[in-house]
């Protein structure tokens, strides 16, 4: 068995106010005004992202991508096209090599 007064000077040891305290107390004001100087910062920069009735940076990376897109079409055309000339070309001067150089 153990003694009562042992044990209660071992949950007297436990909470010792000379210890750190485990949790810390903010005012409600404090985390309160923390909280809403962050929230103003997220707004700023989603505005920032989004853009408040002019382009947002999204919008306008959004505008540069369709125009790389559709360069990238083009010039996906314009090198089959160039690809197709020049594989005619070498095949006609092969056919005719026979008849060129005899």
């Amino acid at each position: 068995m153990t003694n009562r007064t042992q044990d209660s000077d071992d949950t007297t040891r436990a909470h010792d106010p000379t210890r750190h305290p485990l949790v810390m107390r903010v005012t409600d004001n404090d985390f309160q005004c923390e909280v809403l100087e962050k929230l103003a910062r997220l707004e700023v920069k989603m505005e920032t992202l989004i853009g408040s009735g002019q382009p947002g940076r999204m919008s306008l990376i959004e505008d540069r991508v369709n125009t790389l897109e559709r360069n990238d079409v083009r010039l996906g055309v314009y090198d089959r096209l160039v690809n197709a000339a020049l594989t005619t070309a070498i095949s006609v001067l092969i056919t005719l090599h026979d008849r060129w150089w005899k």
